[in-house]
């Protein structure tokens, strides 16, 4: 039998993962943890939930403050995408939260959690990988900040030390003209997680990209990202041409996995339409 246990505040929580020798976890909306407990894929002792934690700053809240949308670690999902902030100032972040699982797992999985998860199908990843978001990370005695970009550092894994947490999420804002798209593609059905992800988000001067990041995501173990090949087509408008060339260039560099969701070779003539697809979005000023 698994025990549970609820404490109030962070240094509690960590004393107790501290104090374990491995043998407990945290918990977040246990989405994911407790169907690997479940499966006996883990086997932990102790599951230190971090759902009563009071005295993180912002844990609960979604905040827009000195240039940025912060969203706290113990946020759903749900509360995610339906946010107006956030779907007014980073559209693709809200709309990666809302095709996540179906509308049961989205109220309980939380956005610290689903980051510690490192799901490599995971949706949201890839668009704040494109958005130049930042995890704050936090073992109740020293914080530190790192790029979602270097989060995730391979399938299922990441930075985190064993006992730290994520506190948060932070997405830069930037002044101008700035569009941002997530597209989901599952080749199995709608709630399932996705075979390909691509979220791309652009800086745009009358109508030409100064700054371009797109990213794919579900096709390896970390959220996929080639500024090389984006960086010639700067400071010109996106004509079909260099659309055509740039997901070319991404159905090529990727290095996909194969399952039940599609072979490698399916996952890069996905990776090509849906890049086409996304950079046709946000050069026609569609976010979302």
């Amino acid at each position: 039998m698994v025990e549970v246990v609820a404490p109030s505040s962070l240094k509690e929580a960590v004393d107790i993962i501290r104090g374990s020798d491995g043998d407990a976890k945290y918990l977040g909306g246990g989405t994911a943890l407790v169907l690997l407990v479940k499966m006996r894929m883990v086997n932990p002792e102790l599951l230190v939930s971090l759902r009563e934690v009071v005295d993180v700053p912002g844990w609960k809240d979604i905040a827009v403050d000195n240039g940025h949308v912060h969203i706290g670690g113990g946020v759903t999902l749900t509360q995610l995408a339906a946010n107006p902030r956030v779907r007014e100032l980073s559209p693709s972040v809200a709309h990666s939260a809302g095709v996540v699982g179906n509308v049961r797992i989205r109220n309980c999985a939380t956005v610290g959690g689903s980051m510690a998860e490192a799901d490599y199908a995971s949706d949201p990843p890839a668009a704040l990988v494109s958005l130049d978001a930042r995890v704050q990370l936090h073992n109740g005695v020293r914080s530190r900040e790192v790029a979602v970009a270097d989060f995730i550092t391979d399938f299922f894994t990441t930075v985190l030390d064993p006992d730290e947490i994520v506190t948060g999420v932070s997405v830069p804002l930037h002044d101008g003209v700035v569009r941002s798209s997530y597209l989901k593609f599952s080749s199995r059905s709608a709630a399932d997680r996705p075979c390909v992800g691509v979220a791309a988000s652009g800086a745009f001067d009358e109508g030409s990209p100064t700054d371009l990041r797109v990213v794919v995501g579900a096709v390896s173990g970390r959220p996929q990202w080639f500024p090389d090949i984006t960086a010639p087509y700067l400071g010109a408008p996106l004509r079909d041409s260099a659309v055509a060339e740039i997901a070319d260039g991404y159905a090529e560099a990727v290095d996909p996995v194969e399952d039940i969701r599609g072979s490698a070779w399916y996952r890069r003539q996905v990776v090509r339409a849906q890049v086409a697809r996304s950079l046709r979005r946000i050069s026609a000023g569609v976010s979302a």
